[in-house]
This record gives structure tokens, C-alpha cells and sequence, in this order.
């Protein structure tokens, strides 16, 4: 699913019409697409019926188109028109034709046909308003928007909400959202992803997100060069490593965990069973001293360095130790759980710098990078690095990072209100400055290579908002990255897991409040359980509940 902005949208559609796909054959596969997301999804209320609220333009349009197919189809379908259309509108004669109703507002001055007409339809195509509003919203259309958002919160078991192309009420660049909007539990959007609709406030009215596709092909210029997308459920899938069954251990890669300290005991723990649910073959941790005997008896399936410490953090001559256990592995984690002593800042040094000065601990410029294999950082490890002279032209080549918004504001110095009001346009600028692939977690989290592709993850649930959630988010993306997947789709594909195994976990629960970082690891196997071949189901491609 491809992310653009309005004007790359409306770019698009323009290139398309001049090749020969005209607005009006857009339009009908919009609508026919709509129509069968309804057929297929909510079949079962054919009987209750579908209601479109329908504006003046394209989104009025193609629930009109929808609405037609739908009773073709045998469906109750009616639409409440709220905007004025053309008097001779041929999509309205369609309709009729087909055998639906047509009401409008002009003939409803106190608004007792659209109570009816809500009480006795159960699936609600909201089509008033598109991407080309302004806001904020006046008049009448603000009126009955608000009036049917009343009459569906006081019948909220009644009604399921379907927003057309986007939810009415909302600014689909900005992501800004009118009071009056309709909150959705499907937006079923054209082409592709629109970019409000994944920022908040926006994000709360959309639900879950399905795409449906217009006509578009690779004839289309703008179409093609667009390298931001939506991530998907089949486009992990079609990217995780196939399974022989003659596989071995070592098939499956090597991943090198370095982590964890004495007040971070479980991040090492958590991130190592993360990176063997997603399909590792071989976890090795590499922690201080003090932690293998209080770890060692929760994995037995991990295999241990013990590093040298100081009081429980890593030392800075643990360096070589770690440098010589590394023959074997595949991809290499670093950070969880470090804490933030000048000691292991020293150890970072050592690791990535070729020369440094043992008696001040000065690091001069030296030659080459250490021979390290394919890198994730994460968490403290990101803040004691971002410290270091030129740190980003020391890792391997794309590297990943993963900060939160508050580890950003430190690598960056940018407050993190700022960071999280310019989420998108500041990972893909860091991404460049630093040349190295990065991960700003976070409610719809980002994923950006300095070459311009950049990934979306739709999904926002507090059930990851618990300390512990990130080290398991690092696991699975070392693991993935130790089976030979590379280092964008690693990123893109572990965030992905990791935000569905929320989402499920979180519905088993039955809260978000009571879900531990310990849990998503359970939900994880959920996930995987999901993606392996003959398992997907197109209709589970975002962060809303299953349909």
C-alpha cells in the first residue's frame, strides 16, 4: 500500500486520465472495489442494509457507485444525498435502476427521513466529504455531520461505520480532524494510503485501513516513483525466509545480543526470545558478569558470553571479549538494557572506533571500520553512541537504529514535542544525514533509508506503551536481519509483528492496561502463527480488529 499526500494523489489521477483511464472509469472501479469490501466483509446485514451518505463529489460518487453494485447484488441500499449533485446525475438513475432508494436533505428539513433511514440500515458508507476540504467545518454540512454522529453514538451497537476514501471531517495532509467527524471502524481508501490519515489526530476517526485500487499501472509516472508505503500483512509475508524442512540451526542465522545491566536485567532476556519467535536458529547473549546466573535459568535455549563489568554494567574492556565472539554470528543487536555509565560508552568506543587512546580514553581518527556483522541499536546504546565524535560514520554499512521520540530528541537535539509534530519528515531527514536505516517507534511507527524508501506501520495501541515493548521490538528485527533479510524490510517487517502482536494480545486480554512486555512475546507467535503460507487473509492488513 503506497503512503502520498494529497497533491500526489490528485498529480496521479491527472497522468491517468491524460493516458486514457478517465475520472469516470476511476470512479466505477473505486466504487465496485468499495462495494465488494461491504459484500465480502459484512455480508451477513445484506438484509439490515447500507446506508450511503453521499456528498457532491468524488467520494459522494463512489458510494454511489457502490451502493449501485450492492443492490445489484441483492442488498438493501440507500443513499441519504447531503450535498447537492446534478440534477440529471446519471450515478443517482444507476441506483433507482438497480432497485435503491434515493433521499436527500431538501426533502428532510427537521432530518426525520435520515433518523429513519439510520435506524433501519445497519451498515453506514460515510461519502460526504473528501480529501479537499477546509477546515474547519461550517454550515450545514457541519450540522448533519454532527447530527449523525449523535444519533450513531446513542445507537453504538447498532451501526457499523464504513468512511469512503476517508473519514468525513478530516484534513488528509495535516491529519487534522473537524469535531463533527465520524469516528470509522474501516476506511476504505483509493489508490492508496492518504497521509493525514495516519496522524493524529486523524488516525482516532479512521479504524482499521483497506485499500482498494483505482486502475492504476506502472504507466504512471508519479505512481511508480512513489517509494513511501503502508505496511501490509502480505507484504511481510511475501518478505520473511522460507523454511526447508531439511533446514538446520544454522540455516536460520546467528544472532549476538549485547546487552543489558544491573537495574536492566530482563532487556536481554526479552529481545533474545523475540529474535528466536520471529525464526533465528541461534541466540547468543552477551552480558555483564553479574546477569548470566540471573538470566541463565529463564533461557535455556540461548547460548552466554559473559562480559566483564563494573558494578553490573558493561566494561570497557570488554571489548575484545566480544569482538572474539562474534565468528558465528549472522547480525549483531546492541544496547538494550545498557544504562548510561561512562564505562560502557568506553566499551562502544573501543567497538567502533579503530584507535582509541587507552590511558584518556581520547578517540583519534583512525582507518577502516571493525569487521562487525549487519548492526542494530537500540535504546541506551543509541544515546551513549550519539555522543561520540561522527558516531553514524563508524557503524556498518545500514545499520539500524531504533529510537523512541525521547531517544531522537537526545541523538538529535530537537525537543520531542517537535519530533513528534515532524515524525515523518525527520526520520527521513536523519535517515539521510546519518545514512543508516531508521526506526521512529511510536504510534505508527516510521521506517526510512537514506536511499528514499520510507515504511508506515498502521498501528497505534497503548498495549506497547509498557517498558520492555522496545527490547522485544529489537529482538525481532535483529532476528529477521540474522536470517538474511535485509536491513529495510528487517526494520519494516519487525515493527509490523511487533504492533500486531499488541493488538492480538491486548484483545485475548481484553485491555491494553494489563499487557506486559513478556506478553507480546506470546502474541508474537500469534502473528507468526497468521503469516505462515495458506494463513493470510487480505482483510486483516492494518491495526483495526478483526472483521
Amino acid at each position: 500500500m503506497k503512503y502520498v499526500t494529497v497533491q500526489e494523489m490528485q498529480t496521479i489521477e491527472r497522468e491517468a486520465n491524460a493516458r486514457g483511464l478517465t475520472y469516470e472509469q476511476m470512479m466505477e472501479n473505486a466504487g465496485r472495489g468499495l462495494g465488494e469490501v461491504v459484500k465480502s466483509s459484512f455480508d451477513k446485514y445484506r438484509q439490515d442494509g447500507v446506508l450511503g451518505l453521499v456528498g457532491s463529489g468524488n467520494n459522494g460518487g463512489d458510494t454511489l457507485v457502490a451502493l449501485t453494485y450492492l443492490a445489484s447484488w441483492g442488498w438493501k441500499a440507500s443513499a441519504y444525498v447531503i450535498r447537492p449533485r446534478p440534477a440529471d446525475d446519471p450515478l443517482i438513475t444507476r441506483l433507482t435502476g438497480a432497485g435503491g432508494q434515493v433521499y436527500t436533505i431538501g426533502q428532510d428539513s427537521d432530518y426525520s427521513i435520515l433518523k429513519h433511514r439510520l435506524d433501519d440500515h445497519r451498515v453506514i458508507l460515510d461519502g460526504v466529504l473528501g480529501t479537499g476540504i477546509k477546515l474547519p467545518l461550517r454550515g450545514q454540512v457541519a450540522e448533519v455531520l454532527k447530527y449523525v454522529k449523535q444519533q450513531i453514538f446513542d445507537n453504538r451497537n447498532l451501526h457499523f461505520i464504513i468512511a469512503v476514501d476517508c473519514p468525513s471531517g478530516v484534513d488528509c495532509d495535516s491529519g487534522e480532524a473537524a469535531p463533527e467527524t465520524i469516528p470509522a471502524e474501516l476506511t476504505v481508501t483509493m489508490a492508496a494510503v492518504k497521509a493525514g490519515l495516519l496522524k493524529f489526530p486523524a488516525a482516532k476517526y479512521t479504524g482499521k485501513l483497506i485499500v482498494v485500487g483505482i486502475g492504476l499501472t506502472d504507466q504512471d509516472k508519479t505512481w511508480c516513483a512513489i517509494k513511501r508505503i503502508v505496511v501490509s500483512s502480505d507484504w511481510v509475508a511475501s518478505r520473511l525466509p522460507e523454511r526447508p524442512i531439511d533446514a538446520h540451526k544454522g540455516t536460520f542465522g546467528t544472532t549476538m545480543i549485547v546487552a543489558g545491566s544491573v537495574n536492566y536485567t530482563g532487556a536481554a532476556l526479552l529481545a533474545g526470545k523475540a529474535a528466536y519467535l520471529c525464526g533465528c536458529g541461534l541466540v547468543t547473549l552477551a552480558v555483564p558478569g553479574p546477569l548470566h546466573c540471573a538470566l541463565a535459568g529463564h533461557f535455556p535455549e540461548a547460548t552466554w558470553v559473559t562480559l566483564p563489568d563494573v558494578e553490573g554494567v558493561i566494561a570497557r574492556d570488554a571489548t575484545e571479549l566480544l569482538y572474539n565472539n562474534l565468528g558465528r554470528a549472522t547480525a549483531l543487536l546492541i544496547g538494550p538494557g545498557f544504562g548510561l555509565e561512562k564505562t560502557t560508552q568506553d566499551f562502544l568506543a573501543r567497538l567502533f572506533y579503530s584507535q582509541v587512546d587507552d590511558e584518556a580514553e581520547n578517540i583519534r581518527k583512525g582507518s577502516g571500520l571493525r569487521n562487525l556483522p549487519p548492526l542494530v541499536v537500540d535504546a541506551d546504546g543509541l544515546k551513549l553512541l550519539s555522543q561520540l565524535p561522527d558516531w553514524h560514520q563508524h557503524l556498518t554499512s545500514n545499520t539500524i537504529l531504533t529510537p523512541h521520540p525521547g531517544e531522537m530528541s537526545v541523538m538529535t537535539g530537537i525537543p520531542v514535542k517537535d519530533v513528534q509534530a515532524n515524525r515523518l519528515e525527520l526520520a527521513e531527514q536523519f535517515s539521510r544525514n546519518w545514512g543508516h536505516i531508521l526506526v521512529l517507534k511510536g504510534a505508527n511507527t516510521i521506517i526510512a533509508s537514506p536511499e528514499g524508501r520510507t515504511a508506515i506501520v498502521p498501528i497505534a495501541t497503548s498495549a506497547l506503551a509498557r517498558a520492555g515493548s522496545g527490547d522485544v521490538l529489537a529482538g525481532l528485527i535483529v532476528g529477521l536481519r540474522s536470517q538474511g533479510v535485509e536491513a529495510f524490510e528487517a526494520a519494516a517487517m519487525g515493527a509490523w509483528i511487533h504492533g500486531q502482536a499488541g493488538l492480538k494480545i491486548s484483545q485475548e486480554i481484553g485491555t491494553t492496561a494489563s499487557v506486559l512486555a513478556g506478553d507480546i512475546l506470546t502474541g508474537i507467535i500469534k502473528v507468526m502463527k497468521d503469516l505462515a503460507p495458506g494463513s493470510i487473509n487480505p482483510m486483516h492488513d492494518s491495526s483495526g480488529p478483526d472483521l
